[in-house]
């Protein structure tokens, strides 16, 4: 298992339950050393201050708060320490809401939560049962890193896992960014909805990372002296270039397609629905009138015709 990263306790109403926090996510990135290429040395970093211009000692080293470009007011570290924080050693739930009133755009880091000892067991599943039962999650607020955060707890395959959140206004307001008002046909709307339904999938856990895959593949070979593979020539796209939109929709679906080994019919099509009243057609109702021009004189007929039997007898 890997190190914990914080032990505190859950405080639930008058419930308190020992926990540990564990990552819930592991960085798998290749990370790569600044070298000297003449002779593979490893190139540091030093820290420098920028008025004596020499290194400086990690011990002489401390946090200062810049007010303006002349004025540094310096803060160390047993002031913040004494800074009040109620939720120092806790993960204080606050409130239970519904899972989809949170925007996934304000939840960042994710952790999984274990029990601090045997003791923690029974809260622990008192909690997690309640939260599977409610179908709700648990908003808390906690301390981590010299600052109170705002995190939210929801179960996943039986373990309480911990997502740290942005407080509301951390979020900036994309209102200067949404585009203008653009026209957009009903047939363009219901073939891109009929393209999602071509890239629909019930499962994502088969996606890699292929980028990595080849970095692996680069360094492995490089490591061996091998010679380099030649990188596959892909379709070379013209970055900001202006095409067709239906005609890009409509590759787009029969790619999406081909890549699934599906046929033209396979596809959901869904039959399009436009927003705007029809113009009237002066056709329906001249469809109308003939057919009933034409059962009229069907029963014209029939009329004349027994007329001329009851004459003849």
């Amino acid at each position: 298992m890997p190190r914990p990263l914080w032990t505190g306790a859950i405080s639930f109403g008058l419930v308190t339950i020992p926990i540990k926090i564990i990552s819930a996510t592991e960085d798998r990135s290749l990370h790569f050393h600044q070298v000297h290429l003449e002779d593979m040395g490893r190139v540091r970093t030093r820290k420098v201050c920028e008025i004596e211009g020499e290194v400086v000692p990690q011990e002489e080293i401390g946090k200062g708060y810049e007010i303006s470009a002349d004025q540094v007011v310096p803060v160390t570290e047993d002031e913040l320490a004494g800074m009040p924080l109620p939720t120092a050693k806790a993960i204080e739930i606050v409130a239970f809401v519904d899972a989809d009133s949170i925007d996934p755009i304000r939840i960042t880091d994710s952790y999984f939560l274990a029990v601090d000892g045997q003791v923690a067991a029974k809260p622990y599943t008192l909690l997690r049962k309640a939260l599977e039962r409610s179908d709700k999650v648990a908003v808390a607020k906690f301390a981590w890193h010299g600052r109170e955060r705002l995190g939210l707890l929801r179960v996943r395959e039986g373990a309480i896992v911990l997502h740290s959140m942005r407080w509301p206004d951390e979020i900036r307001s994309p209102e200067s960014l949404t585009p203008k008002v653009t026209d957009l046909d009903d047939a363009e709307i219901e073939r891109a909805v009929q393209l999602t339904d071509t890239m629909a999938m019930d499962d994502i856990s088969g996606f890699r990372d292929q980028y990595r895959d080849a970095l692996e593949r680069l360094i492995e070979a490089k490591s061996e002296g091998k010679e380099l593979r030649e990188p596959a020539e892909g379709e070379e796209r013209e970055p900001g270039k202006v095409v067709d939109l239906m005609a890009a929709l409509n590759a787009s679906v029969e790619a999406a397609k081909k890549s699934r080994g599906e046929h033209a019919g396979d596809a959901t099509v869904h039959e399009i629905r436009s927003s705007r009243k029809p113009a009237a057609k002066k056709t329906v109702p001249a469809k109308k009138t003939s057919a009933k021009k034409t059962a009229a004189a069907k029963k014209g007929a029939a009329r004349k015709a027994s007329a001329k039997k009851r004459s003849a007898s």
